[in-house]
Order: structure tokens, then C-alpha cells, then sequence
């Protein structure tokens, strides 16, 4: 018998998956659940979905259609909630910048990305005024936390508060294809050029059912509930937060944004507002756990999800010393991007704490609707016997499907119809997966990356150094930091630490590498290990050098 494929009944609704439907049905129908920025600024779920209604408004008169662009600079605020879904519900398309791309980046990122209205707080006005001269803009609206328009040079139309009042709070979000594109941000590689990254309404729609199918379940442990209080300290834009506003929202709870990450007021926020749900990177929770504030203030019911870089086993340990439940979640930019989830069975959760962290910080078992494989190069699944270790390759209903205007590493990501991680990886015993390495030389600091064959040829130019080989190294606290092995020119002058650092801080000045860069180490020594066709052996500099 053939298939039988259903014909549309012409008088049905054609239920599409937009992001408005999320805006509209929340789990919890609480109009009176509050959001907060940070602990100064607070309104209702009714006001917050007229605000985002009068968002609609103003970027429509501003003369903003479907398919155009709409670009965010800001910390994490009410503002930019407002924004992740006025802007795509009005089938225009969100793009968040990333704020910590050096200034030529981010031309290049708002330029790709054909951005039409930039909103920017006020703080990431230099910036722009960097690259002035040499953006295309219609539209610039400023994010001022004190509600006045700032002095600049840029050619503001308005501030945002201001703007919202002068606009109706009523706006019927029309339906469209659920195909069609919500987001884009930019990723950056190995190469120097950032990487644009694409979701549609349904992606980003799947993604908050599946994130919140996965957490939700859990019973005891890595769980995010009807009763929980939220609040990312993750960049908004990065990933759309891990796409966990949206689950918050979806959900109706009490939502915290904190703006700046400043560790004494997120320990506020976390101890006032009684924060029960976090993410973030390492570098964060090491952060705060410096903090002589941590120790007055009751932890022992936060959940946190740790990402971007691999969870310590000792940050681990100290979380669950002060009640914490600290857990990895897994994913990539292009991923949307949670695949996996380090939540215990109830056999592991009766372990000690010790016990407990050796699972808490692998990579976890893929949520549901994600079908990961590890493979070899040939793409030829590896032994699942707990030591053999392959690639993570990746289906699911919301990963990216390429990179945006790029054909050709749209081709290399999805090569044999999976999308490539480039993380090797095993399986336990109990179905966890752990990374053990990246395929890549890419280095992760602090949750951003950092390109090692950018900063080699920034080191190259130094006329001292006559060699440079660039690794990754583990770090307590950012993860990852460069380590630039240097073999110096001995026929010059004697080059110091030092001076390489302010050699690379020039270049940083000038916009064209990442800050992150500053936390590089140096390394003088007499000769760097190639393979047998004179690249530089990575694999073994790191086995050399890595710890």
C-alpha cells in the first residue's frame, strides 16, 4: 500500500509554528507574573505584551516590512525580550550582535547581515562612532538606562522609552510560513570573517518545546518548572540566550534580567528576586564564587546549567558544597543550541558529591528529537564500548541549515546529511556523552572564541619572532586561555612576554582581534613539532604543553 498523504482541509486553521504562539500561550496564565531588570525595573506579563505591541508599532511606522533586518546591541534587559519577539512576529528579522567582536567585526556582521534600525545601549555607542564612516544605516534607536536620549555622533531618531510611549499597544502579528527566518547572529572560526547563523520561527518554536519537553521531565534534578524564577546570565545575544527566554516565556514564570554582569549584583538579584534557574559559562560561576558576597546568601535552591565550555570538576564540587545544582547542557551556535543534558538518574543522584560531579560535568544525554552519533572521518559509526572516540554528528528539527550567504561551509557543516560538531566524544556506560577534544583549533575563553591562526599571524609580525604555534589550554577560570609557543629570532634582540602582549594589544586597539586575546600565556622555546609534511603538529603541542 503507498503512503497516504493528507490533502489540507481548506476550512481548517493551517496551524503554522511562529514565535507569536509562544508570545501568546503562556503555560502559566499568570497576567500579573512579573519581569525584572535588574531590581529596579518591573511590570506585569500584561504590560510586558503591550510594551512588545507598541515595539511592533514603532518599528512598522519607522517603515520596517517583512524580511528586512533589525539589529540589537544591549545587555541583557526587558528590552531585549522585547525584542526577540516583536521584531520576527512582525516577519522582519532579529539580529543580535555580538557586543564583544572587535569593531571591524562587527562592521562586517552588520553589513552581511544587511541590518536595516540598529537599537544600541548607550555603552556600545563608541563603537559604532569607530565605524561611522562606514555604515549603511537607516535607523539608529538608542537604549538608555536612564531614559535620555545620549550625546553622540550618531544620528539617533530617538530613545526607546519615549519611542514605545508615543505608540499604540494594540498590533494583530500577522501569519506566514513558519519556514521563514526569525534570527541571525555571527559565529566566529578559525577563519577571520564571523559565520552567520540562521533560525526560523519553526526551529526556534521546536527547539523551546524540546528544551522545555527535556527539563521540564526531570523529576528531581537539572529540572525548569512552573515554579521556578529565571534568570540568564548568558548573553542575550549569543544563541538567543540558549533559547531559554523563550522557554520562560512560553512558560509564564517570573523572569530577572540583570543587565551588566556585575557579581555582587547577580548574587543580589539570586538572594531578592529568589532566582531559582541559571545558565551560564565557567568563567562566571568562578566569578562569582570569588566574591566575598557569596558566602552570606543561600544558594541551595539554585539550579544553574553550565555551557560554552567544559564544567571543572572542582567548580562542580564547590557548587553541590553550597546546595547548588550544577549541570552541564551541551550544544553549539549552530544548534540553537541545546543538544544535551547532564541530568542524573535517580540510581547516580544517590551518590556522593564527588560521585555526582564525575556526571554532572560530561556533555549528558541528547534531549529528545536529537539524534547524535559519533563517527570516524569516513563517517562510519565508532565502537560504542566507553573508549573509542568519533565526532559528534548531529539531525534535529532545529539545527541551522548552513550558514547564512555561504554556500560552501553550509556544504562542509552538513557533509554526509549531518550537521558536524568538529567535538570528539565518547559514550559511558550509562549513555553520557564526554568530550574529550575539538577537532578545530579554536580556543574557547571565557565562552567566546578566539582564533588561533589569527592570533599566529598577529605574533608573526612581530619582527623578534622568527616561529609561532598557538594552542588551547585548560584554565580554571576562563576555560580555555591561548598559549603562544614562541621560538625567538636569536640573531635580534632579546623579545620579553611582555612586549608580544602589547604587540598584540595594538592590534586589539585597532579592532581586528578579540579582546580575549589579552589573556593569552607566552612560552619561549627552542623549536615547535611538525608532522611529516612540516604542519605544525597541534595534537602533540597540546599533549606537550596542554596542561
Amino acid at each position: 500500500m503507498p503512503l497516504e498523504t493528507l490533502t489540507n482541509n481548506p476550512y481548517a486553521y493551517n496551524y503554522q509554528l511562529l514565535i507569536k504562539h509562544i508570545f501568546n500561550s503562556p503555560i502559566v496564565n499568570n497576567p500579573n507574573q512579573e519581569i525584572v531588570y535588574r531590581g529596579e525595573i518591573r511590570f506585569s506579563y500584561t504590560q510586558f505584551k503591550k510594551r512588545v505591541r507598541q515595539l511592533a508599532n514603532l518599528l512598522t511606522e519607522l517603515g520596517v516590512k517583512a524580511g528586512d533586518t533589525v539589529a540589537v546591541m544591549d545587555y541583557d534587559s526587558h528590552r531585549y525580550l522585547e525584542c526577540y519577539f516583536a521584531i520576527p512576529m512582525i516577519g522582519a528579522i532579529l539580529h543580535t550582535i555580538n557586543v564583544r567582536l572587535s569593531s571591524e567585526q562587527i562592521l562586517y556582521t552588520i553589513d552581511h547581515a544587511g541590518d536595516s534600525v540598529i537599537l544600541v545601549h548607550h555603552d556600545f555607542l563608541p563603537i559604532l562612532e569607530q565605524i561611522k564612516g562606514r555604515l549603511d544605516i537607516g535607523v539608529f534607536i538608542a537604549l538608555s538606562e536612564d531614559n535620555i536620549l545620549p550625546k553622540t555622533t550618531i544620528p539617533l531618531h530617538g530613545e526607546y522609552e519615549t519611542l514605545l510611549s508615543e505608540n499604540h499597544d494594540d498590533f494583530d502579528f500577522p501569519d506566514f510560513d513558519e519556514n521563514t527566518r526569525a534570527t541571525t547572529f555571527y559565529t566566529t572560526g578559525t577563519t577571520g570573517l564571523p559565520k552567520g547563523v540562521y533560525f526560523t520561527h519553526r526551529q526556534l518554536v521546536l527547539h523551546t518545546l524540546g528544551s522545555l519537553s527535556t527539563l521540564a521531565s526531570a523529576p528531581n534534578q537539572g529540572n525548569f518548572n512552573q515554579g521556578d524564577v529565571y534568570m540568564p546570565i548568558t548573553p542575550m545575544f549569543h544563541v538567543h540566550a540558549w533559547g531559554l527566554p523563550y522557554v520562560a516565556t512560553f512558560l509564564g514564570v517570573k523572569q530577572v534580567y540583570p543587565g551588566k554582569y556585575i557579581p555582587d549584583l547577580l548574587l543580589d538579584l539570586i538572594d531578592k528576586e529568589k532566582v531559582t534557574f541559571s545558565h551560564c559559562v565557567p568563567t562566571i560561576m568562578h566569578m562569582l564564587f570569588n566574591s566575598p558576597k557569596i558566602d552570606s546568601i543561600d544558594l541551595s535552591h539554585w539550579k544553574v546549567m553550565i555551557g560554552g565550555a567544559s564544567l571543572p570538576k572542582t567548580m562542580c564540587e564547590e557548587g553541590l558544597k553550597r546546595g547548588i545544582d550544577m549541570f552541564t547542557g551541551y550544544g553549539m551556535s549552530e544548534t540553537c543550541p541545546i543538544l544535551t543534558v547532564a541530568q542524573l538518574t535517580p540510581e547516580l543522584l544517590e551518590g556522593t558529591d564527588k560521585e555526582q560531579s564525575e556526571i554532572r560535568i560530561k556533555t549528558g544525554r541528547p534531549m529528545g528529537l536529537v539524534e547524535i552519533k559519533l563517527v570516524d572521518e569516513a563517517m562510519n559509526p565508532v565502537p560504542n564500548d566507553g573508549e573509542s572516540t568519533g565526532e559528534i554528528v548531529v539531525r534535529s528539527p532545529w539545527l541551522t541549515e548552513g550558514y547564512f550567504r555561504d554556500t560552501k561551509n553550509s556544504e562542509h557543516l552538513w557533509h554526509g546529511g549531518y550537521l558536524h560538531t568538529g567535538d570528539m566524544a565518547y559514550y559511558d556506560a550509562n549513555g553520557y556523552i564526554k568530550i574529550t577534544d575539538r577537532s578545530k583549533d579554536i580556543i574557547k575563553v571565557g565562552g567566546e572564541w578566539v582564533s588561533s591562526l589569527e592570533l599566529e599571524d598577529i605574533l608573526n609580525q612581530h619582527p623578534y619572532v622568527k616561529e609561532v604555534a598557538v594552542i588551547g589550554v585548560n584554565d580554571e577560570k576562563w576555560g580555555e586561555r591561548p598559549l603562544a609557543l614562541i621560538v625567538a629570532d636569536t640573531t635580534r634582540e632579546c623579545v620579553t612576554e611582555k612586549e608580544l602582549l602589547m604587540h598584540t594589544k595594538e592590534f586589539i586597539k585597532k579592532g581586528i582581534m578579540a579582546r580575549e586575546s589579552m589573556l593569552m600565556k607566552i612560552l619561549f622555546v627552542d623549536s615547535i613539532a611538525k608532522t611529516s609534511v612540516g604542519k605544525i603538529n597541534k595534537k602533540e603541542l597540546r599533549a606537550q604543553y596542554g596542561s
